[in-house]
């Protein structure tokens, strides 16, 4: 689940940062406040201007040529929702939802599962993508 998470998070992250300077913006605003209210209705003024914040220094620093600030941005909210996502689980199905209603460009990213078993002295490899083992 927590690789699942972190694509989760690090895609929901830039689509609000690349949300964040469209004519969407509100409807991005008040649909990720919502998310937050449904777990964390304590934060939900803290996301709010931290949203706000966010569009304001995207904006700023778009209207400069300066493009690392995007991609700040991304890593902030990436992380927001990362821990959110951490600590309240059932709320990845209403944020895939949510970022397939925000962007529906955006690709659904596919549960893996992988279980394995060893015993004795056998050895298990696994993995997501490549995999290159060289034992001499």
């Amino acid at each position: 689940m927590d690789t699942e998470i972190t694509l989760l998070a690090g895609t929901a992250g830039t689509t609000i940062a690349t949300l964040l300077a469209t004519d969407t913006w509100n409807g991005v605003r008040n649909s990720v406040i919502t998310l937050w209210r449904r777990v964390r209705p304590d934060h939900e003024d803290q996301i709010a201007a931290q949203l706000d914040t966010s569009r304001r220094d995207l904006l700023g620093a778009r209207s400069s040529g300066d493009e690392e600030t995007g991609r700040e941005i991304a890593a902030e909210w990436q992380g927001r929702i990362r821990r959110l996502l951490v600590a309240h689980p059932e709320v990845v199905t209403e944020l895939h939802s949510l970022l397939a209603e925000l962007d529906p460009g955006t690709p659904t990213i596919p549960t893996v599962t992988q279980r394995a078993t060893a015993s004795g002295s056998s050895r298990v490899y696994q993995a997501g993508r490549d995999l290159n083992i060289d034992q001499r």
